[in-house]
């Protein structure tokens, strides 16, 4: 860990005595606009992040983990928010989670504010921050666990799985059930990293089989049943030899069945479909669709052990790399 930056440093930086750069970071209308934007500006760029516990010292905290996600809207998160509660349930501390919409910038405002109240531990999913966001976990002087991905570099402690063999492994295991003309259906590409890395995964899983994708739509829209059954239609017109579709999430691999079912097609016997997450929604189906167990209730309990362990050791810890092991079901889809 880098030493923790202070408020007299960024003045130091910015050449303006501690009340000064105090006054300018709280916006008050006595520092010029100039003054302002500089202490600003050094501010965000060493990563320091303003106490707003009035009277309180720098070193004090409070007793909140928080816990920053992309979204809540599908299935995914609310798991890993669920093994984040029971595992401080009966400790002081409790999760406040902030939402970034798989936005970067977002992510960067979430995390500035929540560092400003200074918890206990922040859980943050992905590995792939701006640089002002990176500087700011950096500086945090609290346990950082980024969580979901160990495809990358972690700033401290990482508990995830890699995406990357993820996608390999269904490459590897739709090739061996013998499909050779294969589609691929995924959402938010441009925003969602760690679907993207499935992607990729997949695409290198076939190569290094001599294969390659038959066709691929990559939306850049939410996943939802709909888009998957829109998505599969459309795939299917475009290619009636099609033999396998893999999706980026279940959510759109039920709508792929959906359309299945509603067209007459015979599911594996037409197409086959494989997703990703294995979430509770899959559970009921008229047929088990093919999926991948991605650990993610293991994760938020591994997240929040780490967060307690880090706050028991005395002095700094040792930066923990985990690294679990997804499991594919095969259902009856494949």
């Amino acid at each position: 860990m880098t030493k923790k930056l202070l408020l007299k440093d960024v003045a130091l930086l910015a050449g303006v005595s501690e009340m000064t750069a105090s006054r300018a970071l709280r916006g008050a209308p006595d520092v010029s606009q100039k003054t302002r934007i500089r202490v600003e500006d050094i501010a965000r760029s060493h990563g320091y992040v303003p106490n707003r516990i009035a009277g309180s010292l720098s070193s004090q905290s409070v007793n909140l983990v928080a816990v920053v996600v992309p979204s809540l809207n599908s299935f995914v998160f609310p798991e890993v928010l669920s093994g984040i509660s029971a595992i401080l349930k009966d400790s002081p501390l409790k999760p406040v989670v902030g939402i970034t919409g798989y936005d970067v910038e977002e992510e960067e405002e979430v995390i500035r504010e929540m560092l400003s109240w200074r918890p206990s531990g922040l859980v943050v999913a992905g590995l792939e921050h701006s640089e002002a966001t990176r500087k700011m976990l950096q500086q945090a002087d609290i346990p950082v666990v980024e969580v979901m991905d160990v495809d990358g570099d972690p700033v401290g402690h990482c508990v995830g799985i890699s995406h990357l063999e993820a996608g390999r492994d269904m490459a590897e295991l739709i090739l061996s059930r013998g499909y050779e003309r294969i589609g691929f259906i995924g959402t938010k590409m441009p925003q969602d990293f760690r679907a993207r890395k499935r992607f990729d995964g997949f695409v290198d899983g076939l190569a290094a089989q001599g294969m390659h994708l038959h066709d691929q739509e990559l939306y850049s829209g939410d996943s939802s049943i709909e888009t998957g059954r829109q998505l599969t239609s459309s795939m299917m017109q475009r290619n009636p030899d099609l033999e396998c579709i893999y999706y980026s999430s279940d959510v759109m691999s039920v709508g792929g069945l959906m359309h299945c079912l509603a067209e007459g097609v015979s599911v594996p016997g037409d197409v086959a479909l494989a997703g990703f997450n294995n979430l509770q929604l899959l559970k009921g189906l008229p047929l088990d669709l093919a999926t991948t167990d991605a650990c993610r209730r293991q994760i938020g309990e591994r997240a929040a052990q780490i967060i307690l362990q880090a706050r028991a050791v005395k002095g700094e810890m040792d930066p923990v790399l985990e690294v679990l092991r997804p499991t594919i079901s095969l259902g009856a889809s494949l």
